[in-house]
């Protein structure tokens, strides 16, 4: 009985297996990419940067004094404090913890945590791979093929903690897609409480929700990441109230950074950025192309997949945001592929990924403090491959909305699916639009 019981599970999830073998491929790749670093090399940046292996994980273990202290409980300077969300926080302090078990001598417990952190990251993308190709469903799956072994995933994969929020999100819209929204809505809050970006599928779901009129899975879903995320977070806004909201002064107080596009008309002094808050131009620009994405979702000829929504929204955050971080191609890789899996504009975007990837290192090598002009590049060559980035985005923006509006271009709903990731929308008629004919 119980062999035959388990049957169904073991012939379910056998068609995965090359998947998650392709995701282990991917994330061990990505771990000898930062071996020359492994080795010694994070101590100095003219190697790290020349070998491409920088790590935020390694060097914030010992400026953040994880070695000793709790990430948001500790005594030590506000800037001292972890400067991400409780979830993610608290990983790297369950993390930390092993390591003081395992290692007593603290020059030793830095290598060892990177390895145990690259260990859960590398399981955070093989969950998150699997979850793609479920969500996909059976006639898409090898599209998640695309997050196992995208080269601007394997370089990029260990640079910090982004792929736990990524596995949660891909957890997330799974969970939709199978009508669980409550637990849809807890994987959201967590989500949000690992990385901020997984907010912007709140107001995907509402979208959709106000095409189809159907608000009590919404008000369920969104009012169980509500309450997940007050679980997670309301014990240390009560306890440690500086250690907590450090991640939100940061990123209301921090300036234009690498990867932006603000940061190109700040170097070549464009008058707009003169005496203009950047965050308030950040916030109007996400609002504008926000209110584009609604005008479209609710305009269109038929009801948007869910899916292309998430990925317009999460461009939309990426491309006006102060900082664009290389890590940042994890965020949008699933919905990407998932709102359009057509190779081409998706190997497009990954080789301006993959330049930016080594432009990033080769223009820190020339600034201060390292200033070494005859190994690296300058500010021309590097907002190359800025745009380069946003081109290729707003390239595949561009096919999305085309697909939106000729849902017969569109290579998923040619396959007769309506919308595999929508749960209550699939397949749910109009309730309200902005057409005239309605």
């Amino acid at each position: 009985m119980t062999t035959r019981a388990r049957l169904p599970f073991i012939a379910r999830a056998v068609p995965y297996l090359p998947l998650g073998l392709f995701a282990a491929l991917g994330a061990t790749l990505a771990y000898l990419v930062r071996l020359p670093c492994r080795g010694g090399g994070w101590n100095d940046q003219v190697s790290t940067y020349t070998n491409f292996c920088y790590s935020d994980i390694y060097p914030l273990f010992f400026d953040r004094r994880l070695a000793t202290q709790s990430p948001y409980f500790a005594d030590v300077p506000f800037d001292k404090h972890v400067e991400y969300p409780v979830v993610l926080g608290e990983v790297m302090q369950a993390v930390s913890w092993l390591v003081r078990l395992l290692e007593p001598e603290v020059p030793a417990q830095g290598a060892l945590f990177y390895d145990l952190t690259v260990i859960l990251m590398g399981v955070s993308l093989v969950a998150g791979v699997l979850l793609m190709a479920a969500v996909a469903g059976p006639t898409r799956r090898w599209d998640a093929a695309w997050y196992a072994l995208a080269p601007a995933v394997i370089l990029a994969a260990y640079i910090n903690w982004d792929l736990v929020a990524g596995a949660l999100s891909m957890g997330m819209l799974l969970a939709w897609a199978r009508k669980r929204q409550v637990l849809a809505g807890v994987l959201l809050g967590l989500a949000i409480a690992t990385k901020f970006y997984p907010l912007m599928f709140v107001g995907a779901l509402f979208l959709l929700t106000l095409r189809t009129a159907r608000w009590r899975p919404f008000l369920v879903t969104t009012g169980s990441a509500v309450a997940a995320w007050l679980v997670v977070n309301v014990p240390f806004m009560i306890l440690a109230w500086d250690g907590w909201r450090r991640f939100y002064v940061f990123s209301q107080e921090r300036g234009v950074d690498w990867g932006s596009p603000w940061l190109f008309f700040q170097t070549k002094g464009w008058p707009v950025l003169g005496t203009t808050d950047v965050s308030l131009l950040g916030i109007v620009s996400l609002g504008l192309l926000c209110l584009g994405i609604a005008v479209l979702t609710l305009s269109a000829p038929r009801r948007p997949r869910l899916a292309q929504i998430c990925f317009l929204a999460l461009a939309a955050f990426m491309m006006t945001n102060k900082v664009w971080s290389p890590q940042f191609v994890l965020w949008l890789v699933p919905f990407a592929v998932l709102a359009r899996p057509n190779w081409k504009p998706l190997a497009l975007w990954q080789v301006a990924e993959v330049w930016y990837f080594f432009a990033i290192w080769l223009y820190l090598l020339s600034q201060p403090p390292v200033s070494r002009e005859d190994l690296g590049i300058g500010d021309d060559t590097y907002f190359t491959a800025v745009w380069g980035r946003i081109i290729t985005i707003a390239i595949m923006m561009a096919f999305v909305v085309r697909d939106i509006l000729r849902p017969d271009k569109d290579v998923v709903r040619q396959a007769g699916v309506d919308d595999q990731v929508g749960g209550v929308f699939d397949e749910a008629p109009d309730r309200f639009t902005l057409r005239a004919a309605t």
